[in-house]
């Protein structure tokens, strides 16, 4: 018999607040433990790219200022 990790929660995604009201513009993020998962909300075929938290969190202040 094996150990097989637990697996992880299905990420939730949540619209970014500065997305567009129409909804022709739109990221949605999911943050994890070790990874933010981002994706266009338009094309949910295409698969979600992952960035560092520290590497989110460089985005969203340098966007911020």
């Amino acid at each position: 018999m094996t150990n097989t990790p637990a697996q992880s929660p299905v990420p939730r995604f949540f619209k970014s607040s500065y997305s567009e009201g129409s909804g022709n513009a739109c990221i949605e993020v999911a943050i994890q433990p070790t990874t933010v998962l981002i994706r266009d909300s338009k094309d949910l075929r295409v698969a979600p790219f992952g960035v560092s938290p520290s590497a989110w969190s460089a985005f969203v202040t340098h966007t911020a200022s």
